[in-house]
């Protein structure tokens, strides 16, 4: 099947940056969100990152102007009858995946194919909401996704093999490299790094060391980029708290169990760098 316009669902954090690196592959983007304001902070985010990228000399003001011409904003999800391909990157929230996915079951053609940006959902459940399970799929980037190669491609037990093959060529196309998931809470990149995070946060609560030397620890004697609680912040703790919330009820195991203190932050609206405070203040 050949892809031409992709939809993203989702103009945040993550959906604009999908949809950057579509619309920079050639493909017509349509990306979406409920409000006009978010979609407009999505494109701001996309010609900031685009404009960076003429002045560092990586594209020409040309090439800049030729990829925001190929996204079209949207507030309607019906405006995704136009889609070969369309990605969900909403919230961390299944019940609100889910009722997504049963929209855009009734308003895409029978042959698009359904991709969630989920980092831990089980696909069989977003699946499930659908007349087309064969035709979901997770397609997991990383953040921030212009600079991250990975995407995380997880097969659903429905998901058909041209679903799968179709989702890999278009990693491929983005300039990714894509990595096959098999379809448990967390996949492979969460159900590793969340855990690691989660006993950062119990460091901190039980008082092992101040946020500055757990972080220090992690990049100075793991040689990891980015301390896990500064890590954290920028995921967002909500989403962090979700993720653990899917493991810990996926599994019943107890190893999963979100810390306290990552709780409590979140109920206090303390959410990381999109909110000022996290771990850190911003």
């Amino acid at each position: 099947m050949d892809i031409k316009t992709y939809g993203v669902i989702g103009a945040g954090q993550m959906g604009n940056g999908i949809a950057q690196v579509a619309a920079m592959s050639g493909l017509n983007v349509i990306m979406n969100d409920i409000k006009p304001e978010f979609v407009q902070r999505g494109l701001d985010t996309i010609t900031k990152n685009l404009s960076k990228s003429v002045e560092k000399g990586k594209m020409t003001a040309e090439e800049k102007q030729a990829v925001l011409s190929r996204i079209q904003s949207s507030t309607a999800l019906s405006d995704m009858t136009a889609a070969d391909f369309v990605v969900e990157a909403a919230t961390e929230n299944e019940a609100l995946k889910f009722q997504i996915f049963k929209q855009l079951d009734d308003i895409c053609p029978a042959h698009v194919i359904l991709a969630t940006n989920t980092s831990s959902i089980p696909i069989g459940r977003i699946a499930a909401q659908t007349r087309r399970p064969e035709k979901v799929i997770g397609m997991h980037f990383m953040n921030p996704v212009p600079a991250m190669k990975l995407v995380e491609v997880i097969r659903g037990i429905a998901t058909s093999d041209e679903t799968f093959q179709i989702t890999w060529d278009l990693s491929l196309k983005f300039g990714k490299t894509p990595a096959l998931a098999n379809d448990y809470p967390g996949f492979i990149a969460n159900r590793i790094l969340l855990p690691m995070i989660n006993e950062a946060i119990f460091c901190l609560y039980h008082g092992v060391g101040t946020r500055e030397n757990i972080d220090t620890v992690m990049k100075l004697g793991m040689n990891h980029p980015m301390g896990p609680l500064a890590l954290a912040d920028l995921i967002g703790l909500d989403t962090c708290l979700a993720i653990m919330e899917t493991l810990y009820n996926g599994f019943k195991d107890p190893k999963y169990r979100p810390c306290p203190l990552l709780r409590k932050y979140v109920e206090a609206g303390w959410l990381g760098k999109k909110s000022g405070k996290g771990f850190y203040e911003y």
